[in-house]
Parts: C-alpha cells; structure tokens; sequence
C-alpha cells in the first residue's frame, strides 16, 4: 500500500455538530397555562389555542374564534432569562402587556380580565 495523496487516501468526516433542543413548557409551566385557558374558556373569553416550539421560544397563543389572530399570547424565551425576564405576555395586536420573571406575575393582566368577565 502506498501512503501517498492518490485515489486510496482516507478522508476524515466531521461528526455533526448537535443541534440547539428545542424551548418548551415544562409540567408546572403548562399546568399554569392551561388552568388561565380552561377559566376564560368557562367565561366564553376563549375558544381555541395554539402552541409553537422552536430553538429559541415557546409560545402559546389563546384565541377567542379559530380564524382571527390570538387574543392573547404567552411566550418562554430563556435567553431573556437574565435580562427583561424570559416571560412575556403579548396582547391581541401584538403589544406587550407585560414581562417579567416570574409566569405568575406575566399572567397577572389576563387573571384580572377573566374576573371582570365573572362579573359582567
């Protein structure tokens, strides 16, 4: 065997590189979100959600019909853990209504709408 740069030369491959795991709820986290869902969909608030995963957030979005955008959305995004908070709850027009730290604290505003429509 000849050890030169000819045809027989062996090539050496990178491994690929692992990939980023996606964000996601964990149990306490979707608990939480879903308890706030089942409430305002008892008060005729919300009829449809939708949740996305992906690299960099988790999202879940309420929805008061199927065909319009959501009234209300609630997105993890851990690289903001440090700074604003990872939490951020976003209103039907795309505003932010409020951030912070803590999920129970973010979902203060929406808490407050299901009261006020108990007691309408």
């Amino acid at each position: 065997m000849s050890q030169g740069s000819g045809t027989g030369a062996s090539r050496v491959v990178a491994f690929p590189a692992r990939r980023d795991a996606q964000v996601g709820f964990d149990r306490q986290e979707l608990q939480r979100i879903l308890d706030l869902y089942g409430r305002m969909v008892a008060a005729g608030q919300w009829r449809d959600y939708a949740m996305d995963f992906d690299r960099h957030a988790a999202t879940f979005a309420a929805f008061r019909r199927t065909a319009e955008r959501p009234q209300a959305r609630v997105e993890k995004r851990p690289a903001l853990r440090g700074k604003q908070g990872m939490w951020t709850l976003f209103g039907e027009h795309g505003q932010v209504l409020k951030r912070g730290h803590d999920l129970s604290g973010v979902l203060a505003p929406m808490e407050r709408r299901l009261l006020k429509a108990v007691e309408d």
